[in-house]
């Protein structure tokens, strides 16, 4: 039988002094660090009047709240009801839809492949993060004082909170775009707008197309909160109700935006497949499908890829 070899413990620590010899801030970077996270957190609760006898002591008035909302019952207000959802959910497509439209040529400005240069493209991102660093309660407020109460005033804080999001994510999508086909049109003689339109573009539109309708996906919520404030559509009619204690009424708004975000997202999640899925599907069928026809028979291809061909 072989003898273990021993370990030379001086040497290792020669070999490798930044980890048996680390300086005394380094080793005590990490605690101190945790001791100043759980500070700050006894500091917050203590600032913000956090106590548990209340929390505990207000749970009997939850479950009072949800006995009351059962069983759900919207009287005779269901055609009232379902307007405000479709306002809603207006709000939420137009809103997002013109964040889109205007958002695509300032990303393009945004972008550092298509203006190189700082000094044009830092104040289109500085104005991008402004507005998107305002939240969309904060614009709805703002609209709602400069054009009155309503869904127009929601459409417009919607429009252009998501307006500094998509620039931002366009001019990312755009930046991580492949260079090779923008060369060769330019190596064929075509413009900076040829570039843009059959290089860049055809890329891009799928990603920024699923983007799109994440975004209407989670506007219906957001237009929902605006409604709150005086923005229109069905957050108008849940703040109604909860003001004058309509439990069973407030239980069937909830049930309806819970129903109508479910099919958005079932939705929205069956075209994002049917745009980027397709896409890549196309990608891989070519490439693994050889002149003349015949797929290659490639050894170690993955079952995915070979149900992605099939199908």
């Amino acid at each position: 039988m072989t003898r273990p070899q021993q370990v030379d413990i001086a040497q290792i620590r020669a070999r490798y002094p930044d980890v048996f010899d680390r300086p005394a801030s380094a080793r005590l970077a990490t605690p101190a660090m945790i001791v100043a996270a759980l500070a700050i957190l006894a500091y917050g609760l203590v600032d913000l009047d956090f106590s548990p006898s209340r929390f505990f002591a207000g749970l009997s008035q939850l479950g009072w709240i949800s006995l009351m909302m059962i069983p759900p019952d919207p009287g005779s207000s269901l055609p009232v009801y379902l307007k405000a959802l479709g306002e809603t959910l207006s709000i939420a497509l137009l809103g997002t839809t013109l964040a889109a439209v205007f958002a695509l040529p300032i990303s393009l400005l945004a972008a550092r492949n298509v203006v190189p240069s700082n000094i044009l493209r830092f104040p289109v991102r500085r104005l991008l993060d402004s507005i998107r660093g305002v939240d969309t309660l904060i614009w709805a407020l703002v609209w709602i004082n400069v054009v009155g109460l309503g869904p127009f005033a929601g459409v417009l804080a919607i429009a252009v909170s998501d307006f500094g999001a998509f620039g931002k994510l366009f001019s990312e999508a755009i930046e991580g775009a492949d260079q090779k086909q923008v060369e060769g049109i330019r190596a064929s003689g075509g413009s900076a707008l040829h570039e843009i339109r059959f290089g860049l573009l055809p890329q891009v539109l799928p990603v920024i197309a699923g983007q799109v309708l994440y975004f209407i996906e989670s506007n219906t919520r957001s237009a929902t909160i605006i409604g709150i404030v005086g923005a229109g559509g069905i957050g108008l009619q849940l703040a109604e109700q909860i003001r004058v204690l309509e439990w069973q009424k407030v239980s069937f708004l909830i049930l309806m935006i819970l129903v109508a975000v479910a099919a958005i997202d079932f939705i929205s999640g069956k075209l994002r497949f049917a745009i980027i899925g397709g896409r890549w599907r196309r990608r891989l069928s070519s490439f693994l499908v050889g002149e003349g026809g015949a797929k290659r028979r490639m050894r170690g291809t993955c079952p995915q890829c070979r149900r992605v061909v099939n199908a």
